[in-house]
C-alpha cells in the first residue's frame, strides 16, 4: 500500500508561490463590495429554488440585483477614473 502523503510532492510540489500576492489581495479587496452583493443575490435565489417565490422573495431578489448592478457600476467608474489619471496610476 502506498500513502498519498509520501507521493504528495510528486503530485503537487510545494512552492512558496502558493500564497496570493499583495496585488491579488488588493484586487480582491477592491472587488469585495461586488462579491458580497453577488453572494446576497445568490442567497436570495437559492432561497426560492424549491418553492414559488412570494412577493417578499421577489422584492429581495430585485433589491439584490440592483445592489449587484450598483456595485458593478461603482467598480467600472473607479476603474475609468484610475485609467485616466496622469502617470498611468491605477
Amino acid at each position: 500500500m502506498k500513502f498519498i502523503a509520501a507521493l504528495q510532492d510528486v503530485v503537487t510540489p510545494w512552492s512558496d508561490g502558493l500564497e496570493p500576492s499583495d496585488a491579488e489581495l488588493d484586487a480582491i479587496e477592491w472587488e469585495m463590495p461586488l462579491i458580497l452583493a453577488e453572494v446576497d443575490l445568490l442567497d436570495a435565489e437559492v432561497a426560492v429554488l424549491d418553492r414559488t417565490p412570494s412577493e417578499l422573495d421577489e422584492r429581495r431578489i430585485r433589491r439584490a440585483r440592483r445592489k449587484v448592478l450598483a456595485a458593478r457600476r461603482t467598480l467600472l467608474n473607479q476603474a475609468a477614473v484610475a485609467a485616466n489619471m496622469p502617470g498611468g496610476a491605477a
